[in-house]
């Protein structure tokens, strides 16, 4: 397995630091190397929001990421950002409720997604970036949906476990 570099990133309060931090949960149930780093500005909600998470086989040697194997992105900002930082024929995840624009670039793959509406039918918006975790888990096959579900069972909140299953089956889904 090659490592993976991934960059989430939207506003405060949609769980991009979450999304990451499951991601990178199972990537260490799994026997990977991992690192997360989050980043966010100093408002609590609506502000910009990202994280960096790295799943290597290798130890890593730096928990920045510049050129990233998979951009996941959860409104119009974060594509202007960090469009550019998807290394060539990498992967777009983009949630297409909240992104009201095309990517530009055509050297990647890009998985439109309207996560807003899959998690608004599952019962609660709050679970898109589920959603589009499931997506990324899928496409990627990065760690095992198994692992993912034992991360959210491990250190998730447990009244959320069962939508969030549902979130990410259905991400999953649309990504294959």
């Amino acid at each position: 397995m090659a490592s993976q570099e991934i960059l989430f990133a939207g506003f405060g309060g949609q769980g991009i630091l979450s999304m990451g931090k499951f991601l990178a949960y199972a990537g260490m149930d799994a026997g990977l190397n991992v690192s997360w780093l989050p980043s966010y500005g100093p408002e609590m909600r609506g502000g910009t929001a990202n994280c960096s998470v790295i799943l290597a086989e290798d130890p890593v040697g730096s928990p920045i990421v510049n050129e990233a194997t998979t951009l996941v992105v959860m409104n119009r900002p974060s594509l202007d950002k960090f469009e550019d930082a998807i290394k060539p024929n990498g992967l777009l995840i983009v949630d297409s409720d909240l992104v009201n624009r095309l990517p530009e670039r055509n050297d990647v793959e890009v998985i439109s997604i309207p996560a807003q509406s899959i998690a608004e039918e599952i019962g609660s918006k709050t679970i898109a970036n589920m959603v589009l975790l499931g997506a990324l888990v899928a496409k990627t096959g990065i760690v095992s949906m198994e692992d993912l579900l034992k991360a959210l069972k491990e250190h998730g909140k447990e009244k959320f476990y069962e939508a969030n299953k549902k979130a990410l089956e259905k991400g999953a889904e649309y990504a294959a």
